[in-house]
């Protein structure tokens, strides 16, 4: 008899389905499961005998076979445990086999029979709904797998509650999906004295979802004008707060099936590894530019990072997605980030003041801010530079305006580009190309002529062309006009890369 049960690989967020085959023949006792297994679904043969054990059961001294097909696709992970379980029952007669080909399985087993929490269930239950299965999962993940729709769920404890339910001997609770959570208060821009010209380019880029560079002395509010940029943004919507979920599902990171409507902040340390940056590893996981998907990547004191690290990021930053590519698996990542950089002018970090700057300049900063491609700056929209704010300056009261007032400022423009851009899959100016680019990012003829001056005299790149026409644009939403003018390119120049200041 070989009984089947449903379950998935996980290749980035495509769910595929796979069938988990038992087959118990007559020999030599024998527990072998094949089907390109990784060392986890190997080991779920331990597991499984030690979870049936603490059950009461044993296994049948005959030969099993667990095949996991299509056999040439990678399994990877320890969701298997509960799909391969639930055939060695079936085919032993425990359960009903026909009852089970109605689900999809995942979940861990631990040794004493307990069903516990796996990665991807997310995905699983998206994948059984399109299927038209019902999914068996862990109860602790009863509250993500509901937020996939109108699925049946069945979340389950351990083994013995499920084969109760399954035998309709008690009833499992339906779960319901966890709570959405409401975006959470951060630094306030009140906090940030002076900097007005920074200030003014975090406003831009939050509007349009700009990348942006900042560079000045340490200790001039760089890394806290950064982590204000969330408070300024807008919500994430409910389907994009679905699509981050996915991406934290399938990172193991999405807890008690919470979702939260803020956008991701993600601030990796500058000796973060290229695999821990764009994904990678055994298991091919998503990296920090992917969990930043739909939100912002921040990387502090840009230049310590490797410059092969920061390199892999040029193609996530101008396609939307990371492909990671290994002999064994090829998977795609969403990454459609926000980049929020940070740096001192040199190495001492203060290029500029005679006190303190260095014998070394303007050698120094040269070769500092060389460490960072041109290639990449040039996928920076907006560049400014933070100078030192003064004893003077700390000493004023707070400003009026903080993070609520340029808030709505940001919200306003972003409902324009929203309905602007509506039936285009695209989300906001940072996303405009093509014609779309044509149709709602031409400047008038004064602002025409003053761009080409400008691209001629700056040698910017067809990149930076495009790139300062979408941040035109931008400034044109905030000031709510409906063309861009010469004011408005003229402001978009303006946070071109600066020249090392001797």
């Amino acid at each position: 008899m070989v009984a089947l049960v449903r379950t998935v690989a996980y290749l980035g967020l495509e769910a595929r389905g796979v069938e988990v085959q038992c087959q118990i023949a007559p020999g030599l006792p024998r527990f072998s499961v094949v089907g390109l297994p990784d060392k986890a679904v190997g080991e779920s043969r331990e597991r499984v005998h030690a979870a049936l054990a603490a059950m009461g059961l044993a296994l049948p001294p005959k030969r099993i076979t667990i095949n996991l097909s299509p056999a040439d696709l990678p399994k990877e992970g320890s969701h298997y445990d509960l799909p391969i379980a639930l055939a060695l029952l079936a085919a032993m007669g425990v359960t009903d086999a026909e009852q089970l080909g109605d689900f999809l399985a995942v979940g861990e087993l631990a040794l004493d029979g307990r069903i516990v929490a796996s990665p991807g269930v997310l995905l699983a239950a998206i994948h059984a709904g399109g299927q038209e299965l019902g999914l068996i999962c862990p109860a602790v993940q009863g509250s993500e797998a509901a937020w996939a729709g109108d699925v049946p769920v069945l979340a389950a404890p351990d083994l013995v509650s499920l084969l109760n339910h399954l035998k309709g001997v008690q009833q499992l609770p339906p779960p319901r999906p966890g709570q959405a959570e409401e975006p959470g208060r951060g630094p306030d821009l009140k906090q940030v004295k002076g900097q007005e010209v920074a200030k003014r380019a975090l406003e831009i880029a939050a509007a349009g979802g700009h990348n942006l560079l900042m560079i000045g002395p340490p200790g001039a509010g760089k890394s806290l004008l950064a982590s204000c940029l969330p408070g300024i943004l807008p919500p994430l919507t409910a389907a994009e707060a679905l699509e981050v979920s996915m991406v934290a599902s399938v990172a193991g990171m999405l807890d008690e099936g919470r979702i939260s409507r803020a956008r991701p902040f993600r601030s990796p340390h500058h000796s973060a590894s290229m695999a821990a940056l764009t994904g990678g590893g055994l298991r091919v996981r998503p990296g920090e530019v992917s969990l930043a998907h739909l939100g912002v990547l921040f990387l502090d004191e840009l230049p310590e990072f490797q410059r092969a690290v920061l390199d892999s990021l040029r193609q996530p930053l101008e396609t939307g997605s990371v492909d990671v590519a290994r002999a064994n698996a090829h998977v795609t990542y969403p990454a459609r980030v926000q980049l929020i950089a940070a740096m001192n002018p040199c190495r001492c970090g203060h290029l500029g003041d005679p006190a303190l700057a260095c014998s070394k300049a303007p050698r120094c900063a040269a070769d500092y801010q060389g460490k960072v491609s041109g290639p990449l700056l040039d996928r920076i929209d907006l560049h400014v530079e933070v100078d030192p704010v003064s004893a003077a300056d700390l000493a004023l009261p707070p400003p009026a305006e903080g993070s609520a007032e340029v808030a709505a400022r940001v919200a306003a423009a972003r409902a324009i580009q929203t309905a602007r851009l509506e039936s285009t899959g695209r989300r906001s100016n940072a996303e405009l190309d093509g014609d779309l680019l044509d149709a709602h990012a031409t400047p008038d003829e004064a602002g025409r002529k003053l761009l080409i001056q400008a691209a001629e005299a700056m040698r910017l790149s067809a990149r930076g062309y495009t790139r300062m026409l979408r941040v035109a644009r931008t400034i044109a939403d905030l000031a709510g006009s409906e063309g861009i003018g010469r004011i408005h390119v003229a402001e978009a120049l303006s946070y071109r890369r600066l020249a090392p200041r001797a």
